[in-house]
């Protein structure tokens, strides 16, 4: 495949870059995201407008990798790349919906990572999530991403959502310290993310996945963390065989 370098402030760049993204690389991102229940376990649909890339220093997490705990330890970095022009304020969150709940035996949400304000371009699409004004863009720090002992795989989902354009030009820009201190939304665990973006009147553009399983670093990143339960483990539930299933003793018909 050809990979399409140019100017990305001239529009005939811009529209071969996104001919060539939707050509395979877009349909292979929302592949992931149905076979995953990404759609529509956090958010209910998302057709994707900007391409993404994800990567933890130099390892380049492709979409719906397994990251080892002690390599998601810190906050990674994006390319998300716009196809049309002018710059624009994105909210960027990171939600595993997959934490164990075992008084429902379920499964509960939690983020991991919330930020707003932060602005994308054509010609800009470099974020480092770990370098973000922690005043009046960050509005829950990187969490690293885990999952306790005997639990099933976590599923990391990232969203990026273009906040509304203002009344002059541009985007609107959020309050994070208001939204800090209002306390709906900045509580990790419950955290649902249908409910903010309604209530910003944010719409989603871009989508990620990354997955995160036990693995022999997750205590000691938990532990750095200060996050507890790292000597949990979550065992399966036996299951009795029915009668006519039993290999030894009397079968019932």
């Amino acid at each position: 495949m050809t990979i399409v370098q140019g100017d990305m402030n001239k529009p005939v760049y811009r529209f071969l870059a996104d001919l060539q993204w939707r050509s395979y690389k877009r349909t292979l991102l929302l592949q992931r995201i149905e076979q995953m229940n990404v759609v529509p376990d956090v958010l209910p649909v998302i057709e994707p407008t900007v391409s993404t890339s994800l990567s933890f220093g130099p390892r380049k997490v492709q979409h719906g990798d397994f990251v080892d705990s002690r390599v998601s330890e810190h906050a990674p970095s994006f390319n998300i790349q716009c196809y049309d022009k002018g710059k624009r304020l994105v909210t960027i969150a990171v939600v595993n919906p997959d934490v164990p709940n075992v008084e429902k035996d379920g499964f509960d949400y939690r983020c991991h990572f919330l930020a707003s304000n932060i602005e994308i371009s054509p010609t800009e699409p470099r974020i480092n999530l770990g370098k973000l004004d922690a005043s009046s863009q960050v509005i829950l720090p990187w969490l690293p991403a885990y999952a306790q002992k005997g639990a099933p795989y976590q599923r990391m989902s990232i969203f990026i959502m273009q906040q509304p354009d203002s009344d002059t030009t541009g985007s609107q820009t959020l309050d994070a310290a208001a939204i800090r201190d209002a306390g709906r939304y900045n509580q990790r665990d419950g955290f649902i993310l249908r409910s903010f973006v309604d209530k910003f009147l944010l719409k989603p553009v871009g989508v990620d996945l990354f997955r995160a399983k036990w693995d022999e670093g997750t205590a000691d990143v938990m532990q750095r963390a200060g996050i507890v339960g790292s000597d949990v483990e979550f065992k399966r539930k036996r299951i009795e065989p029915l009668p006519y299933q039993r290999k030894n003793g009397d079968r019932y018909r």
